[in-house]
């Protein structure tokens, strides 16, 4: 019974970490329809900051997570800027080929730079975070991933609901071109949802960095596992990626533990194709009905 816990509770908090990573996925998908390929990248480029400024320059961790975090942000900015912005108004094949491009541009300049080691943070969780219950132990990293989750998850929904630069988000998702004859500055709204997409992929990727290490390929490989988080949750939906995170963390727990370690990189890929088979728009995704 133990076991069983200590698997539940591993699960649930990978899956916080895979959902906190599809946030800003869905964040691109809602404001653009665009599938991000690149988002991998962008999660290890945050977490290749926070190493850079927390390990090889030596600041102050929270001085660096605020520097990351700005950093991050003014990468979505200019992304958008140099490399979707010339693309409004073309067909949706070639916005998707350029995310590709990016991804192994930024593949590439990381591995010239860093190379294809692993590299480790320094251990400045605090140690309070640290939950037990008998057997079962709750690290602090998954404690501090619960609450970021859950966080954004409340901002997100909020902004989403609530704002006006949420609602016209959601109204460019919608009809670019009636955004636009509302007054809607479009572009403006795209380099916002990029900025905050590279802004939550850089926490995920520091999250993740702190369990694992920071590697390149092993970041790249964990940003695909966001499409079947993302189809599992709804890709338009803020709480279903979290719902489809949690869901697809515990697959892999209860699949590592009880079938074998080797087949939980594969669940999330078969999970995949099941939901494609019976729930194309997923749990929460809205269905899409076009009458000619």
């Amino acid at each position: 019974m133990e076991f069983f816990l200590q698997l539940l509770i591993n699960g649930m908090a990978l899956g916080f970490l895979y959902g906190l990573a599809a946030l800003g996925f869905v964040m691109i998908y809602k404001s653009s329809s665009v599938l991000n390929f690149a988002h991998g990248e962008l999660m290890a480029l945050g977490a290749f900051l926070f190493l850079t400024l927390s390990v090889w320059a030596g600041l102050p961790i929270p001085l660096v997570f605020l520097l990351t975090l700005a950093g991050s942000f003014a990468l979505g900015f200019l992304v958008e800027r140099l490399f979707l912005r010339p693309l409004i108004g073309e067909s949706l094949i070639r916005v998707i080929m350029l995310t590709v491009g990016l991804s192994a541009m930024f593949k590439g300049l990381m591995l010239f730079i860093f190379g294809g080691n692993l590299h480790n943070y320094p251990d400045f969780l605090p140690e309070g975070l640290n939950l037990r219950f008998g057997a079962i132990q709750i690290p602090s990293v998954y404690v501090a991933a619960f609450l970021m989750g859950m966080l954004f998850l409340g901002v997100f929904g909020y902004f989403f609901k609530y704002s006006s630069q949420g609602i016209y988000m959601r109204a460019v998702a919608d009809d670019q071109t009636a955004a636009l004859s509302l007054g809607v500055h479009v572009r403006r709204v795209f380099a916002l949802s990029w900025a905050i997409a590279a802004l939550v992929a850089a926490m995920s990727g520091i999250i993740l960095g702190i369990i694992n290490g920071i590697n390149v390929h092993e970041l790249s490989a964990i940003g695909l596992k966001v499409f079947p988080v993302v189809i599992l949750g709804g890709l338009d939906s803020i709480g279903g990626a979290i719902v489809g995170g949690v869901i697809i963390g515990l697959l892999e727990s209860f699949t590592g533990g009880y079938v074998s370690p080797s087949l939980r990189e594969v669940v999330p890929y078969i999970a995949l194709v099941f939901i494609l088979m019976v729930k194309p728009y997923g749990l929460f995704g809205l269905v899409e009905i076009e009458r000619v």
